[in-house]
This record gives structure tokens, sequence and C-alpha cells, in this order.
């Protein structure tokens, strides 16, 4: 539950330090490396923030609110802006229950060394005009408000790849060789997305401007009805072990999952608050937002700490960058790196707070190769390890017990999805199967 979760404060490292421990003539502080491995490594949380990175700020404050803005747009003026911008999507934006919408774009290496040899020495903010713009409501929705989607997106994706790099060089040096870096460079490309994590006024702004099935007359307690289910933080697109996890931990925004590329980069997240005003067409034809701090100063991005076999909030410095392990890293490192089981919550009692997010997977080539030789068992099949470590606890914390075990249930094994010899092509495959499929712990309907 959000109230007895503990808060965890990220070890942070300033952007500048981050480039200084990445260079080969590195004499920075060997306890600054020693603090990131400790963080991504096997007794670690998985992950640590980066502050202080430059135009960071500013672009995160232009792009993030036009997250909510695309979501609520109409299908076929999101359609257009998405053409127009190169940018899709790889969730089902028809469905008006979703939970999260997603906008994607593939980054490309080559797309961040051309940017920097013609950066502009006025920087970012020069590059893309971004002051004084009119970010005008949902319902008043012109073009002009999306005009630097496409580059501020470009611009905020090849700065985390950037990062990466410089991490993948700095955790290379400590395991030895230099398999992630050159994993990341083998791959060529990276993923970007902007995320919406909807709010449940959000879900009644879609259900009401979505086609109506069978009669066109309204039952006027049909939106009674659907803002009770909300309110009770009903998730109308889970079922199965879904659902019966949300008993135990309730209002999830996204369930508990590995990534399983290299790294994840993802922005401190924005709340926004909306406010909906009435007309004669429809009662919520109009939408506006706010941004608002958060309401209990986190994240909101929650993790299992395998170590300590207990779940913490996570809680970053404002306008940082959040680091993740992914599973393709735990692999590469021979389990040196520590991926990271992560959920995102949804607040209680804030039913028209959203929270915005900017999101950089990392990954290697689809060709590459999977070795599990010398690969630590209690990682491969964690499921034993951790039900012992629960044993131990159970009687001093009976509810992490729970919900550790709940969690098991819908996260398939690493031995479940990965063999030797298997590409990455085949492991995201199986992945994706066996967390989504068909018959995937967290299908949906």
């Amino acid at each position: 539950m959000e109230e007895g979760c503990e808060i965890l404060q990220l070890y942070e490292i300033p952007y500048s330090d981050l480039l200084l421990l990445s260079s080969s003539s590195a004499s920075c502080s060997h306890y600054q490396e020693r603090m990131i491995m400790k963080n991504l490594g096997p007794t670690g949380p998985g992950l640590f923030a980066i502050t202080n990175v430059p135009d960071a700020s500013l672009l995160r404050r232009k792009l993030l609110p036009l997250a909510r803005k695309l979501a609520l747009l109409s299908p076929d003026d999101r359609k257009r802006i998405l053409r127009d911008h190169n940018l899709g999507s790889d969730v089902p934006l028809k469905n008006p229950d979703r939970n999260v919408s997603s906008f994607a774009m593939q980054l490309k290496y080559a797309q961040g060394m051309e940017a920097i040899e013609s950066k502009p020495s006025d920087g970012v903010g020069s590059l893309l005009n971004l002051e004084n713009e009119t970010m005008g409501s949902i319902g008043d929705f012109e073009d002009d408000v999306f005009d630097n989607l496409e580059n501020m997106f470009k611009a905020l994706g090849l700065c985390m790849m950037e990062i990466g790099l410089c991490l993948a060089r700095i955790c290379d040096r400590a395991i030895g060789g230099n398999e992630l870096e050159q994993s990341l460079l083998e791959s060529c490309a990276a993923k970007g997305r902007l995320i919406h994590y909807h709010s449940m006024v959000d879900s009644l702004v879609l259900r009401e401007a979505g086609p109506k099935k069978g009669s066109s007359k309204r039952n006027p307690n049909n939106h009674a009805r659907s803002k009770e289910n909300l309110m009770k933080g009903a998730n109308l697109d889970t079922i199965g072990n879904e659902v019966r996890l949300c008993e135990i931990h309730p209002n999830l925004w996204q369930q508990w999952h590995y990534d399983y590329g290299i790294f994840t980069l993802l922005t401190d997240p924005m709340f926004l608050l909306s406010s909906h005003r009435t007309t004669a067409k429809s009662e919520f034809s109009n939408s506006s937002d706010q941004e608002c701090a958060s309401p209990s100063g986190h994240s909101y991005l929650q993790v299992f700490h395998p170590n300590k076999n207990k779940v913490f909030m996570m809680k970053a410095s404002p306008e940082s960058f959040i680091v993740q392990v992914g599973e393709s890293a735990d692999i590469l490192s021979k389990g040196k790196l520590r991926s990271t089981l992560h959920c995102v919550r949804r607040p209680a009692r804030f039913e028209n707070l959203s929270r915005e997010t900017f999101v950089v997977f990392l990954q290697p080539a689809w060709s590459k190769t999977f070795s599990i030789s010398d690969y630590p068992m209690e990682h491969y099949n964690p499921s034993v390890h951790h039900l012992e470590q629960a044993e131990e606890h159970y009687f001093a914390d009976q509810d992490q017990n729970a919900l550790t075990q709940e969690i098991q249930k819908i996260v398939p094994p690493l031995s479940a999805r990965l063999k030797d010899g298997m590409t990455f092509a085949e492991f995201s495959r199986e992945t994706t199967k066996q967390y989504y499929g068909g018959s995937g712990l967290q299908s949906n309907k």
C-alpha cells in the first residue's frame, strides 16, 4: 500500500561528473564509480539519478505536457499530428479505457553525432524557439501547439542516448571489457517514448468522446456508473492475475515488469491537474491542465529491491534523469548489474491528476546472441531464492511477503523466457508473449 511503502531517495551524480567518469583519462572520484556499481549491482535497487543535465529542464517543461494533449485529441487530429512529426504509438489508442497513452519514435545514434557537430552556441532554447509558446486547452486545439514536437523529442532522446553510452563505458570499465557500450553502438538505434498516464477524469473524457455502441440515446446513469467504477479504482484493462495483484496493491498505472533492454532512461515525472468546462456539445468537450507538484513528493515509480525483499517508492531530485537496468545488461554483465523490477502507482484520492514522462529504451542489436554460461542461477530463476528470503522475513513483515508472492505470480521468470544462444530478437519476442500474449501472465482482453 502507498501509505506503508518506504521511500528510497536515489543516489545521484551530476551530469558533468558522469562525463568525466566516462572519459578514458578520468581522474575523478573512484568513489562515484563504486557507488554507481553498488546501486546498479546485485545488492542495490537497480537504478540511480543524474542531475544538472544541460537544457533538460527546458525540454522537459515544454515536451512533457504534449503527452496529455496528444492523448486527448480526436483520433483524426492525433493521427495527422503523429504522421507530421514521424511518431507512432505502441499501445491501442482506440481503447477509451486505456490507462496509458504512448507515442514512440526510433532514434538513431548517427543523428546524435550530427546534432553535436551542428549544435549552435545559443543552445537548445535558441534551436527550438521554445520560449513564449501558447499551450492552449484541448478544446481550443491548434496545430502550432505541436510545432516543435519532433525536434524536442529528438533533442531530449539523443541527450539520453549520450548519457547511456557514458554509463555503459563506466560499467564496462568496472566489469571488464566493452560488452555494454559495443552492444549499444551495434544496435544503431534506441526507442523513445512520450508517455501520458491517464487520470481518472481523462478516462471519462475519452469514454464520453468515444463511439457509442447500440442506441444513440445516452443513458444518464452511464456517466455516474463509469465515474463510480473509476473512483473505486477499477482497472478495466486487466483480468486474471493482474486483478488478483490489484486487490493487494490497487491503482497501478503500469503493472510490475522488467525492461528487457540494456538501460532505460526516463525524466523525473511531471504531474498535471486537469480541469474541464461544460458546454452544450459535450459535458467534457474542453480540457486544460496545469503543472503541479507530486502530491506525496515522490515519483510514484515503485521498485522491488531483491536484496532487501521489499518494495520501495522512488524519489529523485526534480528535473533529474532516472536510469534503470534492463535484463539485457543483467545478462551481458553476468549478473554484475541487476535488472530493475518495477511498476508505476496511481496516487489515491486524486481523480484529476495525470503523470507525464519521457523514456528512452537502450537495447542491443536484434541479432545479438545471449549466453547464460557463468550467469548466476539466482538471477536466472529468482523465485526460489526470493521465496527462501520471504520465509525468513515472513513474520517480520507479512504484507511485504504477500506482495512479493503476488508479484512473482504475474512476472514470468527469466528462466522461462531466455535459453542459451537466443538472439535479443527471440528473447524480446518470448518476453512479450509471456507477459502479454494470449496466454501470457498479463494478457489483456
